[in-house]
């Protein structure tokens, strides 16, 4: 399909600069613009591009002031990045959505389906799962007994749901997630470890998304709970019993450790790490590879590990960096001393 300028315009309520009868059937990187496409621009650092680009339209921010003339045409939005988002989500809403039951798969008679649901070849669906409305299922996923998912979620090929676990309304698993397994629970008895069996579940809440191959274990007893809106990046591992809280995000590789419990709208940077027990405030936002040891106040800033305060840590960094100058200036103060003495 195509759009023409002014009609991306009136979409986004944004302003034309340039040919509003100019029109485009795809996106671009803005580095990689070909004519007929359309790109954005929201970091500065791109801006070079802009006068180089063979996109036919380009969207800006409202305050972009170009430094030299642009062959393609601009929209004026108030926020590109957001733009872009709302038109890739349209985008992506237009695309064809799999319908119906494909075969060979395996679907219990106790199971109850929605309407408008599309179950993929060799997926399996327990006793007694609820698989809700305009639910897809894509191939070689396992969903077990008693297992429970909302409408107009969207579960990936190869992801495994455990026995009696919750799926909300408009959740998206990715390939490889598991939601469900044992938590790591074990007791010493001599020699050897006993395992405590794992009886919870895990509930996600709605419009949850949960990345590649990231695995949230159940609870040892009630459940592993992950709130509205939360949104997991691949590879994360979420233990027995965590809280996660509403709107929080947490990239790639990161690990939280058993019962503990994560506030509302934190920001989580890749491999952070998490302790057992602990209390993470709403708000809080820890930069990459930080190790948490410690209970954290509501809408801290943190970096480090252990983590510490950012500005703090910042300040801490500056000193670390210089430490092989400070080292040698101290190696030739204890040299003059010694000759002082010697003396």
């Amino acid at each position: 399909m195509e759009f023409q300028a002014k009609d991306i315009a009136a979409l986004l309520n944004g302003t034309v600069e340039g040919d509003p009868e100019v029109s485009v059937n795809n996106v671009s990187k803005i580095e990689e613009g070909k004519p007929g496409t359309l790109a954005f621009l929201a970091n500065p650092k791109y801006e070079h591009y802009i006068y180089t680009t063979a996109a036919s339209i380009v969207l800006v921010n409202e305050d972009f002031k170009p430094a030299h003339e642009c062959s393609c045409t601009l929209i004026r939005v108030k926020s590109a990045y957001d733009a872009i988002a709302t038109l890739l989500q349209m985008y992506e809403s237009m695309k064809p959505r799999p319908k119906g039951i494909e075969q060979p798969s395996y679907i219990s008679d106790s199971a109850t389906l929605g309407e408008d649901l599309y179950v993929g070849a060799f997926a399996y669906i327990g006793k007694g799962a609820k698989i809700g409305n305009n639910v897809k299922i894509y191939p070689q996923v396992f969903i077990g007994d008693g297992v429970v998912i909302g409408d107009n979620s969207i579960i990936y090929a190869g992801v495994k749901v455990y026995t009696g676990c919750v799926i909300g309304k408009g959740c998206i698993l990715h390939s490889g997630a598991v939601i469900g397994a044992d938590g790591f629970g074990f007791v010493p008895e001599g020699d050897f470890y006993k395992k405590i069996p794992q009886i919870g579940n895990v509930v996600l809440e709605d419009n949850v998304e949960v990345g590649a191959n990231t695995c949230i274990d159940r609870a040892t007893m009630g459940s592993t709970r992950i709130h509205d809106g939360v949104k997991l990046d691949n590879l994360i591992q979420i233990a027995h019993n965590v809280v996660i809280g509403r709107n929080t995000v947490i990239a790639a590789q990161s690990g939280v450790a058993g019962t503990a419990k994560v506030g509302e709208n934190c920001v989580f940077g890749g491999q952070v790490g998490i302790i057992g027990h602990l209390e993470i405030g709403s708000g809080t936002q820890i930069a990459a590879q930080s190790g948490i040891t410690n209970n954290v106040a509501e809408k801290s800033v943190l970096r480090g590990s252990p983590a510490f305060d950012l500005p703090y840590y910042q300040k801490c960094y500056v000193v670390f960096r210089k430490l092989p100058e400070l080292y040698s200036q101290l190696r030739d103060l204890q040299k003059e001393i010694r000759e002082l003495k010697s003396k």
